[in-house]
């Protein structure tokens, strides 16, 4: 009997530093300017435009 295939590797993990309930948007969205979020069983994502704005969409 052969061994089960390896795991595929873990997402990437980082940490993000939240000092009075503030985040820094470039640790947050980090180079891809792309971030998903997950709220309940709802998928949010939040990008930043190439105008530097941010739009949070369902």
């Amino acid at each position: 009997m052969q061994p089960p295939p390896p795991a595929p590797p873990p997402q990437s993990e980082r940490t993000v530093s939240i000092a009075a309930d503030t985040v820094d948007s470039a640790a947050l969205i980090g180079p891809a300017r792309e971030l998903l979020i997950r709220h309940g069983d709802a998928t949010y994502r939040l990008r930043i435009t190439s105008q530097n704005k941010m739009i949070l969409t369902k």
